[in-house]
């Protein structure tokens, strides 16, 4: 897409380029659905959708629907699959490469994909952070549209490179990462991630309560963390913060429990169980997901009871390109804490937020938010005092980020312009 031009003084808009021309696509196209001559031959690249990824989430989401509304869609998994390809509910699943993150076969199967399906436009989607892109033969597709994560303030300088390229369609998965975006003078369009239905207050599965399923009491304050526990220089979940707050809030709170829907020690990740030692966390307080079924993939219905049964999703961290856990719960009716930085500002309706001091990531050449350990304990303080009830205007909040809403309202028109 490249930058943009003639933009407008004193505004977070831009005149003159896609982002206007998308919304005259959604005036023109009444009945919510793309050009029936825009059928393209999408080769899909990010993790995976059968694993238990927010990536692989939003791939397993979106690709069947890309599918349904006429489009031609593989998937070019970096994650979850490697040595030959394979399918997926009848969709193509490529597998990964030699390099970390494959793009030195991403283009290959990308060409493959597009010789199979000619009377289709060929389209190279990516969900994953960009700054990974390093092959050249990338430079050859003449059409890519990047899906991407703004998790630092401003937008790193290798995201807004590869962004600012001229084959490149920028669509940003938050509005504080389109104004970004949009600041740097890349013309970002917009599209949020999605939940499906099954994200709503749950009681129970088959007659188990979700406290029944983390092992805790039915009568215990619960504070819930569902987060992938992957990489740690820097540890971008905050879990050294987080956990530090909720070991100062529980020790005036003895019924206080903290339920861990992570892996203990995932890859390359956080030794949970030695930081919650440091923190001095009693070890009969801090209680762990099945280590098993999270590895390899708890089913989504269940998700919900647990989210239901929890009092405060604690979900502050460095930064996030979105932040789906946030949302999810919202559905259930349980509120959050969070950071006030990033895309959180924007999820976090209902709930509580703290304040961030600014970490500079050196891989990065920019900005991280590290949530105020005292403001977490302070959050938790509130939220104990405000205990849980269903809450209907988070569960209102979060239907706009219904899946089958964002891609009518998201995807289609942007697949429309899309070159």
């Amino acid at each position: 897409m490249g930058n943009a031009r003639n933009r407008q003084r004193g505004s977070n808009r831009i005149a003159g380029t896609r982002s206007e021309l998308l919304d005259s696509v959604r005036l023109r196209t009444a009945d919510g659905t793309s050009d029936a001559g825009n059928r393209r031959a999408i080769c899909w690249y990010s993790n995976a959708p059968f694993t238990a990824t927010g990536y692989g989430q939003q791939t397993a989401q979106i690709v069947p629907r890309l599918n349904k509304a006429g489009h031609k869609t593989a998937v070019a998994a970096n994650y979850g699959i490697e040595g030959a390809p394979t399918q997926w509910h009848g969709i193509e699943i490529y597998p990964k490469g030699l390099s970390n993150y494959s793009d030195d076969v991403l283009t290959a199967h990308y060409l493959e994909w597009a010789h199979r399906n000619p009377n289709h436009k060929p389209l190279l989607a990516t969900l994953y952070d960009v700054w990974v892109f390093k092959s050249p033969a990338l430079d050859s597709v003449p059409s890519i549209m990047s899906w991407v994560p703004v998790d630092h303030t401003p937008v790193p300088p290798d995201v807004l490179a590869w962004c600012s390229r001229k084959n490149v369609t920028t669509v940003a998965m938050s509005r504080f990462g389109q104004q970004l975006f949009h600041r740097a003078g890349v013309d970002a369009l917009y599209a949020p991630h999605g939940i499906e239905k099954v994200f709503k207050p749950t009681k129970d599965i088959q007659g188990v309560t979700g406290r029944k399923i983390m092992g805790v009491p039915e009568d215990a304050f619960v504070v819930m963390m569902n987060s992938a526990n992957k990489g740690n220089n820097p540890p971008r979940k905050a879990f050294g913060e987080n956990l530090l707050g909720f070991a100062m809030f529980a020790k005036n709170h003895p019924d206080a429990y903290l339920y861990m829907h992570c892996e203990q020690q995932g890859a390359m990740g956080v030794n949970i169980p030695a930081l919650a030692k440091a923190c001095g966390i009693p070890d009969d307080k801090i209680v762990f997901a099945d280590q098993y079924a999270v590895r390899n993939g708890m089913p989504q219905e269940v998700l919900p009871v647990l989210y239901s049964a929890a009092d405060v999703l604690l979900a502050c961290s460095f930064g996030e390109g979105f932040g789906i856990p946030v949302v999810e719960a919202q559905a259930c009716g349980t509120r959050c804490i969070t950071t006030a930085d990033t895309a959180q500002k924007e999820l976090n309706a209902h709930g509580w937020t703290v304040e961030t001091q600014p970490f500079w990531d050196v891989s990065q050449k920019a900005w991280f938010h590290i949530p105020l350990v005292r403001d977490i304990t302070y959050a938790l303080e509130m939220a104990y005092n405000d205990r849980k009830t269903v809450c209907n205007d988070s569960i209102t909040f979060a239907s706009q980020y219904d899946a089958d809403h964002v891609f009518k309202t998201y995807w289609e028109p942007i697949m429309a312009v899309v070159p």
